[in-house]
This record gives C-alpha cells, sequence and structure tokens, in this order.
C-alpha cells in the first residue's frame, strides 16, 4: 500500500522530490501559494492546491493530517517556512521533514519541532525520497540509472548468520562488497563471515533488486 506525502512548496527541490516519490508509486500532494508552480506541478504529483501553510485553517481544509510525511521545500521565504512546521506539529502531523537554507535556519527549525531537517542541493531531492521509501538504507551512491551501491541495516532474522548461509546473490541478486560495524569496515568478506547485530552491509546490485533487499523487516 501507498504512504501518504504531503509537499509544501513546489520549487526546484520541492518538486524534485514529489517526483521521485510519485514515480515510485507513492501518493503524493503538492502544496504552494503560487497557482503557476501548482498547475505546473499536476504531471509530477498525484495532486495539487494552492494553499497557505502558514494558516491553520487552509491546512486542516486540505486534510494536512491525513499524510504520513509532510516535507516543508519553502524556497527563500524563511519565516513561511519556520511557521509552516511549528503549525504542521501543532496540528499532530507526525513527521515533518524541512528544508534549511542555512546553519542558523535548520537550528531553529529543529526548535520548533521539525522531525528532519536537509540542506539541499537539487540531487538532495532523490537522496531525501530515496530515504523515504527504503528505511533501512543509511547511505547510497547512484552508478547509474539503474545502479547503486547501498549501505542497508541488516534485518534482525539475518544476525548471527554467514554471508554463504543468507546467500544474497541468489535470493537477491545483490553482492555484499563489505561489512561495517562500528567505525570498522571489512573489505570483501569471505563468504564465511558471520554478521553481528548492528552491522551494515554495503551491497551493490541493480536498483529493484536493492529495493526488494532494503524493504526486507
Amino acid at each position: 500500500m501507498a504512504d501518504q506525502y504531503a509537499v509544501i512548496g513546489l520549487g526546484r527541490f520541492g518538486l524534485s522530490i514529489a517526483n521521485k516519490l510519485y514515480e515510485s508509486g507513492q501518493e503524493v500532494l503538492g502544496i504552494d501559494v503560487n497557482e503557476e508552480r501548482v498547475e505546473d506541478s499536476h504531471p509530477y504529483v498525484t495532486h495539487a492546491v494552492i494553499a497557505d501553510s502558514t494558516d491553520s485553517e487552509a491546512l486542516k481544509s486540505i486534510g494536512i493530517l491525513n499524510f504520513d510525511n509532510v516535507i516543508v521545500a519553502i524556497g527563500n521565504d524563511i519565516q513561511a517556512s519556520i511557521l509552516s512546521v511549528l503549525l504542521l506539529k501543532e496540528l499532530g502531523v507526525k513527521k515533518v521533514i524541512a528544508k534549511a537554507l542555512n546553519k542558523l535556519h535548520g537550528q531553529v527549525l529543529k526548535k520548533v519541532g521539525a522531525d528532519w531537517v536537509v540542506f539541499p542541493e537539487r540531487d538532495m531531492g532523490i537522496r531525501v525520497a530515496h530515504q523515504l521509501l527504503s528505511p533501512n538504507v543509511l547511505n547510497f551512491i547512484e552508478i547509474s540509472k539503474d545502479y547503486s551501491v547501498e549501505e542497508v541495516k541488516i534485518p534482525d532474522r539475518m544476525v548471527e548468520k554467514t554471508l554463504r548461509e543468507i546467500d544474497l546473490r541468489a535470493e537477491y541478486n545483490i553482492s555484499v562488497i563489505a561489512i561495517r560495524h562500528d567505525n570498522e569496515i571489512n573489505i570483501s568478506p569471505s563468504p564465511d563471515e558471520k554478521i553481528g547485530y548492528g552491522d551494515v552491509l554495503v551491497i551493490i546490485g541493480e536498483n529493484r533488486d536493492l529495493e526488494r533487499f532494503a524493504n526486507l523487516q
């Protein structure tokens, strides 16, 4: 079942993350005060509305509490960004991700309740969407359109098993290139290497195979 995301602010960053989520089959509501931006966003989101996110009644009227995650991607209006985050948390939104323009802005966003503050370049929208869709992925590097390297938390059911026993190449068509434990990393581990609690696998493969493994519970 698809999650529901609301993206407030449909500038470059907001539209980038909204489009990535939408392409991944999620339900995405785009929100902006600018009518032209809302109109332009329709091919990239499930729905789009004109609304002022600094108005609590406007947020209520669009059913903001129905969304699992709300991304505040407002551009240069720092006051609107901060007030939007504050209102969203006061209304009871569970997870608010906010774009910060600088360190001080980010600190204030944290103070008013933002659960996750990002300092994005354009490609950060894709990175945030990727991590939202696959919470077990700690980091990733896109090698090409179809292939990536990812750091993935180990599912509990694989703890204390060897790489030979879990056989990720046969089961998921992916390869383990390293195991990280705290600050130590084991490059090219042997098939008999046992995975401990809290270990992180560095894996490489096709994106669809990586996603399938990363979403294991």
